[in-house]
């Protein structure tokens, strides 16, 4: 793979140039026009290898390499917002000490380019597999999975496959997910207007509320009196790690709890978990709740809350919590676990795969993060996170070592090689 590394630099410098986070719809557009230019950018590269490629009216696209029983790669181009806080350009693909920076070079387009390359590699080396390869690249990841059900309707997606977008060394468990939108009456609001967050799945970073009518105190919960407006920032984080950042809103609801009966609930329900939803708990982890993006109007508190929950749990049980509590919400995202045999000729063979790059021994991982593995009837997380090394997904400066694009590109060589001879 090494003759093939300035070709995947090229090539993920050029993907991560467009802003393919999710935009208002143009016509034959449902993302938006950079997810779209992406896409197309992406089929375009892997048609000029001579694959054979399909687009499924920019909602996905995919890539065939072979012919058999299809076995999926699955992938994504579209990225969370970039957010502020970057020293480096976060469309740019800068190369700086080892490192390219940028939305995207590590989740999830760097390693859709690596996959590619090594479809490419393989090719050009005579192999043939015994399967049909779909490297299959979406453009609604990060927001809904409307590209994944719209595939659906237009192909036909393969039982077995793994997607790399998770961590190593293999993933044979995802939790459950749930994004709920509460709402809390607030009469008399002591704020005449609060917003907060940008995306359900990422930890809020930003919060603030204007028309204060008492900000004496504000210090002690760490905010800041900015032109008439109170605000509070944190450290923006994925929504199933929420403990690797900092949530903006948790410190101004805390504030405004002490002056009002409404926000008190909401902070109660939502960070003080007064209904116990964090107690659940089974081999693949706690449940995590992050309340990430708040608005305010016609005296009513909304929040949109990211939940993961353990693999062996169903979703109507926290469901039943929610109205039993008597709480107003509705439902906006679910997606069920994945929960897959650890001994399953997929987990062994990457887990193998992972074993003789690294010279590590491992054992297969749960995560609360969702990938696309979880499409599949037997799927697998597979990368490019390494144990012990810092994640920069959906934060600011997000990177990926040029040192890691070669490991990855050997692990994924190998594991597509060896699951499809």
């Amino acid at each position: 793979m090494q003759k093939y590394f300035d070709g995947i630099v090229r090539s993920l410098r050029e993907m991560i140039s467009y802003d393919s986070s999710q935009a208002a719809p143009e016509a034959g557009m449902p993302f938006g026009r950079g997810a779209a230019d992406c896409l197309n950018a992406f089929l375009s590269l892997a048609g000029g290898m001579g694959f054979e490629t399909h687009n499924y009216d920019n909602y996905i696209g995919e890539v065939i390499f072979g012919e058999g029983e299809e076995f999926a790669i699955l992938c994504h181009l579209d990225v969370v917002p970039a957010g502020g806080g970057w020293t480096h350009a976060p469309f740019g693909g800068e190369i700086v000490d080892g490192r390219l920076y940028g939305r995207g070079a590590a989740d999830d387009k760097g390693p859709a380019v690596i996959c590619l390359y090594c479809l490419k590699a393989l090719k050009d080396e005579g192999f043939v597999p015994r399967k049909k390869i779909k490297l299959i690249v979406g453009c609604n990841e990060e927001s809904g999975w409307a590209c994944i059900e719209h595939y659906r309707r237009c192909a036909s997606m393969p039982e077995t496959g793994f997607s790399p977008d998770a961590d190593f060394p293999v993933i044979y468990a995802e939790k459950g997910i749930l994004h709920f939108e509460a709402s809390f009456p607030v009469p008399d609001a002591p704020f005449a207007s609060l917003c907060g967050g940008e995306r359900a799945n990422m930890v809020c970073a930003l919060a603030s509320a204007g028309g204060v009518r008492d900000p004496r105190g504000h210090e002690a919960f760490g905010l800041a009196l900015e032109n008439g407006s109170l605000v509070s920032r944190g450290v923006s984080a994925h929504a199933s790690t929420p403990e690797e950042g900092k949530n903006a809103l948790e410190p101004l609801l805390a504030f405004f709890a002490a002056q009002n009966a409404g926000v008190r609930r909401a902070h109660d329900i939502l960070f003080a978990d007064v209904l116990g939803l964090k107690r659940f708990r089974d081999e693949t982890g706690g449940l995590t709740m992050s309340p990430n993006v708040a608005s305010f109007s016609d005296g009513v508190l909304r929040v949109i809350t990211d939940i993961r929950y353990p693999a062996t749990m169903k979703s109507e049980q926290i469901v039943a919590l929610l109205g039993g509590a008597g709480v107003d919400y509705r439902l906006l995202h679910c997606q069920a676990p994945l929960f897959n045999d650890k001994n399953g000729e997929l987990i062994r063979t990457l887990l193998g795969v992972y074993e003789e790059a690294t010279g590590e021994k491992a054992e297969p991982l749960a995560i609360g993060g969702g990938t696309y593995a979880r499409a599949l009837k037997n799927g697998a997380g597979f990368g490019p996170q390494f144990a012990g090394e810092p994640s920069t997904i959906h934060r600011a400066d997000e990177y990926i070592t040029l040192e890691n694009i070669k490991k990855l590109s050997r692990i994924y060589y190998t594991a597509i090689e060896r699951l499809t001879r």
